[in-house]
């Protein structure tokens, strides 16, 4: 227990110089409370905190967390690290560049698939438009998805009883959804309206943000790690962690598991009771599956800029050539890979997903694996 109230201290002061640094906390109390009180602690001694808890760990799930906090206080610290090196030594994973001959690929696939006439740009944004839901319209629609994205989770992994969550819009933020888990086994998910969403973009958020994505994973490991075993360090979820890694990996791969082909039949009905524009779902899915393959482009983007020393404006530029979305919507997506929070954490969503799904490998047990015990990058990288 006083190893894992250090790192629960470490991460809650790091908080303090940096906000949404602590995604959530529902540990003890009277750590929190200890922490708002003091006066802000350099992130230097953080640095040397982190060092020293560090060096009094085995190999394990805690000493890599430690690590990336240990990283993320040496940069605020003012150490100069290389991106690359800040966001592997933060979560356990290098950052690569993906090869531009495979968004040619893409592109090449999209080419068949999207229909109309005009260039692919024009037939890619044509198409996100017709099915283009308003803010409104997609917390409806979302909030009509839970009952059945429960049941099927429930059935495959089980859900503590008790658990449950709120939807509510936000708007001018960085990114599209977030789940901000209460403890309790409660979660209040938002969505940030200013992102164009479309009808088959709401069975991956629910997926994502909520069952059998974050909330799920919040609740279940508060519920067996907490509850049951006493692991009281999972009670924080710390940004600059490989933590991120395993959450983000299993929020993008849980759609797959929960829906086979007839209960992907069962979502779309749900959607099209709604009055949600979709025009031809097997079509849609094909090409939602296909657009995955542009899915890194953000960390391309990030190391553009942070390593290569390309000005916000041509990654931009370069970003809309290949995502072919419209300059604004680009410009907010990479507003995500700028920000002082987060710029690091974009790795999370693609080595995530590679690496949850090369674990899982269709088999739910494995996925249950992940969304109940403490599984660290290494043993997904040895997958």
């Amino acid at each position: 227990m006083p190893v894992a109230e250090d790192y629960l201290l470490l991460g809650l002061r790091l908080g303090k110089h940096v906000d949404g640094l602590v995604d959530a906390y529902y540990g003890p109390q009277d750590l929190k409370d200890a922490v708002d009180e003091e006066p802000l602690v350099h992130a230097s001694e953080l640095a040397d905190d982190g060092a020293r808890l560090h060096a009094e760990l085995a190999d394990g799930w805690l000493r890599d967390q430690v690590h990336g906090l240990w990283t993320y206080a040496r940069v605020l610290a003012g150490e100069k690290l290389s991106y690359s090196d800040e966001v592997e030594r933060c979560y356990g994973v290098r950052p690569q560049r993906t090869p531009e001959s495979v968004y040619e690929e893409v592109h090449a696939k999209l080419d068949e698939l999207l229909p109309g006439d005009g260039s692919l740009y024009e037939r890619r944004v044509a198409w996100r438009d017709r099915h283009r839901v308003s803010g409104d319209a997609a917390l409806a629609g979302m909030r009509a998805l839970l009952p059945l994205f429960r049941r099927r989770t429930a059935e495959l992994f089980g859900l503590p009883d008790g658990e449950d969550v709120t939807l509510e819009p936000v708007t001018g933020e960085p990114w599209w959804a977030f789940n901000y888990y209460l403890g309790g086994l409660q979660s209040r998910v938002v969505l940030n309206t200013d992102t164009p969403t479309t009808t088959l973009d709401l069975l991956g958020l629910v997926a994502h943000e909520v069952y059998p994505g974050h909330h799920t994973e919040a609740a279940l490991k508060e519920q067996h790690l907490i509850r049951e075993r006493g692991l009281v360090e999972e009670a924080a979820k710390l940004v600059p962690t490989p933590q991120s890694i395993l959450a983000e990996g299993i929020a993008e791969t849980g759609l797959d598991l929960v829906f086979d082909p007839g209960g992907s039949d069962e979502a779309l009905a749900v959607l099209r009771d709604q009055g949600l524009p979709l025009d031809d779902p097997v079509l849609a899915w094909e090409i939602r599956e296909t657009i995955e393959g542009l899915g890194t482009l953000g960390l391309d983007a990030a190391l553009m800029i942070h390593e290569e020393g390309v000005g916000f404006d041509e990654a931009v530029q370069w970003y809309v050539r290949w995502a072919m979305r419209p300059l604004d919507e680009a410009r907010h997506a990479l507003a995500f890979v700028v920000d002082p929070t987060w710029r690091a954490y974009v790795i999370s969503y693609t080595a995530g997903r590679e690496l949850c799904r090369r674990y899982v490998g269709g088999d739910p047990a494995r996925f249950r694996t992940l969304l109940t015990e403490q599984v660290t990058v290494t043993e997904l990288l040895s997958a």
